[in-house]
């Protein structure tokens, strides 16, 4: 009965807001959400590309998980990892996905996170 994907919640420090849109549509080139009022109270930011939605909320314990990661399809992959690099983000390539090409980097409070992109 699931029909989609609606976004990805990622967890970010408080007061870490600026960073993340410098990050996200400033670096990425995601739009801003805006969002509802009762929720933009507790803090955070949403952004979407696409069909791609992230939600940053924040945690006040926060701790960037290791492991767990979106992974986010891009055209044009190594303009984007050439992109990121400039900016002095970490770009880590692997080649363990058969049939795609990928990299993993991380936003500025440490989340993770996976670019891809398919071979044709």
């Amino acid at each position: 009965m699931i029909t989609g994907l609606d976004h990805i919640q990622l967890a970010a420090p408080p007061g870490t807001e600026d960073a993340l849109r410098a990050y996200y549509a400033d670096l990425l080139g995601m739009t801003e959400l805006p969002k509802p009022p009762a929720l933009a109270a507790r803090g955070g930011c949403w952004f979407e590309a696409g069909a791609a939605r992230l939600h940053l909320g924040i945690e006040p314990d926060f701790r960037a998980s290791k492991k767990a990661h979106p992974g986010l399809r891009v055209h044009d992959l190594d303009a984007f990892a050439a992109r990121l690099t400039a900016a002095g983000a970490p770009v880590t390539w692997d080649d363990q996905l058969p049939g795609h090409r990928r990299f993993y980097s991380a936003d500025p409070v440490g989340n993770r996170l996976e670019f891809l992109e398919a071979l044709d």
